[in-house]
């Protein structure tokens, strides 16, 4: 069982506990937070992961959220009971993991904390040795990609993204496969996402030629 220590973000104080008591039997160490400002203290820290409301007193989850990535790429799942669409397209441009529309069962957010947090930190697909690429190291294992030595700056999706698409160089991969790797099988936002992503990626990498397949997915050439 690994003890993860996850911040959660709710201002509903009923909720907050059912949700702390669920994960803590999971044996996770669980750390609530009430409102905005009183987490943005501590967006410095690394957690294993965030889990935040969007409607919070004293800053709302779209500010904690910017401010969390812009210190470290944490994963973050939202969670709201506001327009779910809307939000979950406006959380995961900002950056989040996942989201999940109020009410829900506890049990779904612990399965998807689980999932999340499998994906990113012990991860069946990454590969034993560091991969070679156009001057880039990555290393799916530690997840950072160098850059002749040099560490590049990316966040949770597209360090997915590069180790899915560098694992399999020369293979072309449906936007449907990145996503069920990427976001998960849960996902139910828009295609356009994956293109997001592969521009960031594209901008931040550019000596990885990352091929656009029209109406199909993308896939890494090996020079």
């Amino acid at each position: 069982m690994d003890n993860y220590k996850v911040y959660l973000v709710e201002d509903e104080n009923n909720l907050s506990e059912v949700i702390k008591a669920y994960m803590e039997k999971e044996g996770w160490s669980v750390t609530v937070f009430a409102d905005g400002k009183q987490a943005h203290n501590h967006v410095t820290e690394t957690p294993h992961l965030w889990v935040l409301d969007i409607m919070l007193p004293g800053m709302d989850g779209y500010q904690l959220l910017k401010a969390i990535k812009a210190e470290h790429d944490t994963p973050v799942i939202f969670i709201s009971a506001r327009d779910k669409d809307l939000d979950r397209v406006l959380g995961l441009e900002l950056g989040s993991d996942d989201y999940l529309a109020k009410p829900f069962m506890p049990e779904e957010l612990v399965i998807r904390a689980k999932k999340l947090l499998k994906r990113v930190y012990h991860s069946e697909q990454q590969e034993e040795n560091k991969i070679e690429l156009n001057g880039y190291t990555v290393d799916a294992n530690s997840r950072i990609v160098l850059d002749e030595g040099e560490q590049v700056e990316l966040t949770t999706k597209e360090m997915d993204l590069i180790i899915l698409l560098t694992t399999n160089v020369g293979n072309a991969l449906s936007r449907e496969q990145i996503i069920e790797y990427v976001w998960g099988e849960d996902y139910f936002g828009s295609e356009r996402a994956v293109d997001d992503v592969v521009r960031r990626v594209r901008k931040k990498l550019p000596r990885i030629h990352v091929e656009t397949l029209y109406g199909y997915g993308y896939r890494v050439l090996s020079s």
